[in-house]
């Protein structure tokens, strides 16, 4: 037993005595420090998590929903499990493997007749020692693998956040849409009725009653549009949240909606915190595990050392093993030294590195790649509550146009191609209203997203 604790100790003395792992440096980001002039607030950067962004509660439940049945983000919760699995099988390569064994042999020959012999023994089989850090190199490739699943995880978790907010306000957007247009057709199905009677009263002629039946079918059409519009966003929601959506939390129009029912996060001044992102982590871990795998392959053009040992007892009947039993033991190291590989070892440290430059590349890539994910959703900001407040001041401009030009053809002192045009102008002016509110919420989701999310 002493003999056998003097072996594990040994080995796990020599293991990973030396590492032939380059030094890794984090490369430089590829980005301006600070983002573009003009595009944000001087503000401190603050990334709260999505409870908090959300401000909505029916929003929230929804999305607290998604999180626990979308069956995207189960497949990257088990993909995580898997990887961590490999890890531990990996890691467990840097200790011996201990077996304890008991036989019993009974034999026959006709010179010596019945013999029977009896071992009990405990072994260590195979094991490398890890002088040149080939298995710890492995090991933390592995482990870095394992670390980029999480983050992988992250982000997918960070996009259904990102996705199912976006799906309920489409869906809020389409509501909107829906009231607008069936608000139309009952303002056109008015019109339409009054033109009808000033047609007959011979006030009214046959091209204006052809106008105003137009515009009633075409809101008519617009109303069954949007109504398979609502019914696929809400077929689309339920499959992001994996479950169907109870009814009280599916939201009402657009202009229902607080104003801060989805918080504007400030971006800050540093573009450091991109550094925080899911994907530019994941890509990070990758480079990683990258540069492990260059250490394991420069491993293999040095000697490997293998123990198999073994210790116990052997005794001629198993009654007398534990009590007259004959200690026995064997140890055999091995030394295995590579002279000829046919090129093999230098062409896999030569994927190594290649490897490594691709993921140096693909590294700085997602940090280019989300700096302008930001960049271009603050260009977005700046502009967009100058835009909202000229479309409102449209709208209201339309509405007293369209109000006046009805009210003077009533009277007889205007024409219905006024009043027509006018109406279309208005509904035009509306609907652009509602897309850019919509813009405006899908806009903070996604500044959010694109800074990192706040997702730990």
């Amino acid at each position: 037993m002493i003999f056998r604790l003097s072996i594990i100790s040994l080995s796990l003395l020599l293991a990973g005595c030396i590492s032939l792992d380059p030094h890794y440096q984090r490369p430089a980001a590829p980005v301006p420090a600070v983002w573009p002039a003009g595009s944000q607030p001087a503000a401190t950067t603050v990334l709260s998590d999505w409870q908090h962004i959300l401000a909505d509660t029916r929003l929230n439940a929804v999305v607290a929903r998604a999180l626990t049945s979308n069956r995207d983000m189960q497949e990257a919760i088990a993909d995580i499990e898997a990887a961590k699995a490999l890890y531990g099988e990996q890691r467990a390569s840097l200790f011996p493997t201990v077996d304890a064994e008991l036989s019993q042999t009974r034999s026959r020959t006709q010179d010596a007749g019945v013999s029977s012999s009896a071992t009990a023994d405990g072994a260590v089989s195979s094991f490398e020692i890890d002088l040149f850090g080939r298995n710890r190199s492995l090991s933390t490739a592995a482990k870095e693998t394992w670390l980029a699943s999480e983050s992988t995880a992250q982000n997918t978790r960070l996009t259904l956040i990102s996705e199912t907010s976006t799906a309920w306000i489409t869906l809020a957007a389409d509501n909107s849409n829906l009231k607008l247009a069936q608000d139309t057709q009952k303002s056109a199905a008015d019109s339409l009725r009054i033109t009808q009677l000033r047609q007959k009263e011979g006030v009214a002629s046959g091209p204006d009653v052809s106008s105003s039946m137009a515009i009633y079918q075409q809101a008519r059409a617009s109303v069954a549009s949007y109504q398979t519009l609502v019914a696929q966003d809400i077929n689309a929601l339920n499959l992001l949240v994996g479950d169907t959506v109870p009814q009280n939390l599916l939201p009402g129009t657009l202009e229902s909606l607080a104003p801060q029912a989805i918080a504007l996060v400030p971006a800050g001044v540093s573009s450091s915190v991109l550094l925080r992102r899911p994907d530019v982590q994941e890509a990070e871990h990758n480079l990683k595990s990258a540069n492990a795998d260059i250490g394991a392959a420069r491993a293999n053009f040095f000697p490997t050392l293998s123990l198999t040992a073994s210790a116990g007892v052997g005794s001629s009947s198993l009654s007398n093993l534990f009590s007259h039993g004959a200690n026995v033991w064997s140890f055999a190291p091995s030394l295995s030294l590579p002279l000829f590989t046919g090129g093999s070892n230098t062409a896999q440290l030569r994927y190594a590195e290649a490897e490594k430059k691709g993921l140096i590349a693909a590294y700085e890539k997602s940090i280019q790649s989300a700096f302008k994910d930001v960049a271009d959703a603050l260009a977005r900001r700046a502009t967009l509550s100058e835009q909202l407040d000229a479309q409102q001041q449209y709208v209201a401009a339309a509405q007293r146009s369209y109000d006046l030009a009805r009210r003077s053809y009533e009277t007889g002192a205007g024409d219905y191609l006024t009043v027509l045009t006018d109406q279309r102008s208005l509904w035009s002016a509306q609907t652009d209203l509602i897309a850019l509110q919509q813009t405006d919420f899908e806009n903070r989701i996604t500044l959010w997203q694109s800074l990192g999310g706040g997702v730990e």
